[in-house]
This record gives C-alpha cells, sequence and structure tokens, in this order.
C-alpha cells in the first residue's frame, strides 16, 4: 500500500508558515532584563532577602530596647565626656538602626554567589553564553541588577529600622538627626558597604564556579578572619603590623564609612577604607571576568 501526498497549490507544505520569526539584536538592556527575569524567579532570592530584612530590622528593634536599658540605667549616674562619647558611639542612632548590617551583608553574599554559580550547577550558563557569546555583557548585567537589588533592599531595611525603632530612641533624645552629615554618611555608608560586598561575592563565585566554595571564602573573609585579627589586635597592640594589617583587611577598611567604624582601632578614614574594599571587589570582579572570557563554560 502506498500514500500520496498532494501539495497545495501554493506549493508550501502542510504545517508549514511562510512568516518569519523576528529576530533582535542581544544589546545590553535586554541582558539586563534577562538577569533581572532569572533573579526574581529563584526562590532562593525571596528568602534571602527576606532574611535580610528581617535580620536588619530585629537588631534594630532589639538594640533600641538594649539602649532605652542603659539610658534608663544611668540617667541618674554623672557620665564623663569621654564615656558619654563612647556610650553615643556603641548606641547611637545609626548604630541602632543599622546594627544588623554586618549581618544581613553576608546573607545578601550568599545571594551575590548564588547568582552565578547557581548557573553553572544547573548548566543554564550555557545558554546564557549562548545568548551573549561575548559573555562579559552577560556578567556586567548581573553585577548590575545584583547592585540595584542590594542597595535598595539595604536602603529600605534602614527605612523600616528607623520607623520601628524612632519611638524607643524618641523617648529617649537619642532619635536620628537629619542634619547631621556624619549620621548620613554612616547610613549610606552601610548601602555601599551592602552592595560592595555582594559584588565581592559574585567575583568569587565567578572565580571558583562552586556555591559551596564560594560563600565559604566570603565568610572567611568577611568574618573569620576578622575576628582572628580582632583577638590578635586585643592581645598584641602593641605589635604594629598587627594593627596594619587589620586596618586594611576588607571588612575592617570597608566598616570605617559606618556606624561601626568608630568602634574599631586605628581605623581608616571612612572614605579611604570604603576605597580600599571597592578596590578588593574590583581586583576580585576582573578576576572574574577574564576567567569567564577565557576558559569554557
Amino acid at each position: 500500500m502506498s500514500a500520496t501526498v498532494t501539495a497545495p497549490a501554493d506549493g508550501t507544505a502542510p504545517g508549514t508558515t511562510t512568516g518569519h520569526t523576528p529576530v533582535h539584536n542581544v544589546t545590553f538592556f535586554r541582558l539586563l532584563r534577562s538577569e533581572w527575569i532569572k533573579l526574581w524567579s529563584l526562590r532562593s532570592t525571596w528568602w534571602t532577602l527576606g532574611s535580610t530584612v528581617v535580620i536588619m530590622v530585629g537588631v534594630a528593634v532589639m538594640m533600641a530596647f538594649v539602649a532605652q536599658f542603659l539610658s534608663d540605667q544611668m540617667s541618674d549616674v554623672e557620665m564623663a565626656a569621654e564615656d558619654q562619647a563612647s556610650m553615643d558611639a556603641v548606641f547611637g542612632a545609626p548604630t541602632v538602626i543599622a546594627g544588623g548590617y554586618e549581618f544581613a551583608a553576608l546573607v545578601v553574599a550568599v545571594l551575590g554567589a548564588m547568582l552565578i554559580t547557581g548557573e553553572y550547577s544547573t548548566g543554564m550558563i550555557r545558554s546564557t553564553f549562548a545568548a551573549a557569546p561575548g559573555r562579559l555583557g552577560a556578567f556586567a548585567a548581573k553585577a548590575v541588577v545584583l547592585a540595584l537589588v542590594t542597595a535598595v533592599l539595604t536602603a529600605v531595611s534602614l527605612l523600616v529600622g528607623w520607623l520601628v525603632t524612632y519611638p524607643i530612641l524618641n523617648a529617649n533624645d537619642m532619635s536620628l538627626d537629619w542634619s547631621d552629615g556624619v549620621q548620613l554618611r554612616q547610613l549610606y555608608g552601610v548601602v555601599i558597604y551592602t552592595v560592595l560586598v555582594a559584588l565581592f561575592a559574585l567575583g568569587i563565585g565567578t572565580l571558583l564556579r562552586h556555591t559551596a566554595g564560594a560563600i565559604f571564602t566570603t565568610v572567611a573573609v568577611f568574618l573569620v578572619i576578622p575576628m582572628v585579627f580582632g583577638i590578635a589586635v586585643a592581645l598584641a597592640s602593641s605589635v604594629e603590623w598587627v594593627l596594619d594589617v587589620n586596618k586594611f583587611l576588607p571588612s575592617v577598611a570597608g566598616s570605617a564609612i559606618t556606624p561601626t567604624g568608630a568602634q574599631v582601632p586605628e581605623v581608616l578614614d571612612p572614605w579611604v577604607g570604603i576605597s580600599v574594599l571597592a578596590g578588593y571587589t574590583v581586583i576580585v570582579l576582573v578576576g572574574g571576568a577574564l576567567r569567564l572570557k577565557l576558559d569554557d563554560a
């Protein structure tokens, strides 16, 4: 038995179309849109960002109650000017509002690392680079989206922290002075610091291409090593090189622009310190970009 297929009179085969699928050029704006969609399609993104807000607001409320307790205990005690200054540095309004920023920065760093390592673990990175063969455009789009989301998230967390702690701080004459340039710099310094930590983690993730390794390395750089040197400074403060190395660590240098900067001995100038952290971040990002360009996905 045989069958004969008769083509239509217009010459087109059944099931085919004479139309053409439009092809769009890959632009940086389209890469940004793609990375934005990929970021918000991940469940881990929502958990990470939600945890960041909870940590920052929760620590702010806790520190506000501690500051109120100490204020009540010391209301009848005459304090020297130096002691009062130390008290303000530890429990001033900026410190209270941004009290949890270091832990929040580490949480956001997890997101920064997973933004690139997650694609390597699932193999999606091949599709990304197939759409953007130059690779660096996609990498830059990831960095821009991560920086934007981190900056907005941190700023919103600080705003909510200020709102929920305002009644407590205001009742104890400790409210934030919006006309004080130093206090404002400390707060937007927290935003800058957090963004740089997130980008640092992105660079580490691009270099290592492994989620656990990238997270471990970032936590070691921003938590473990500073703790070790903090103990060394406390035990051997007369050793000059210990103080010199400590103040140039990424976390210590970057925190100079934040409210906790005044609490660290031998700290760098705020803008010098954040520039040092920015330098570390640029080096790591450039290293990651070079590996992206030179190595196979």
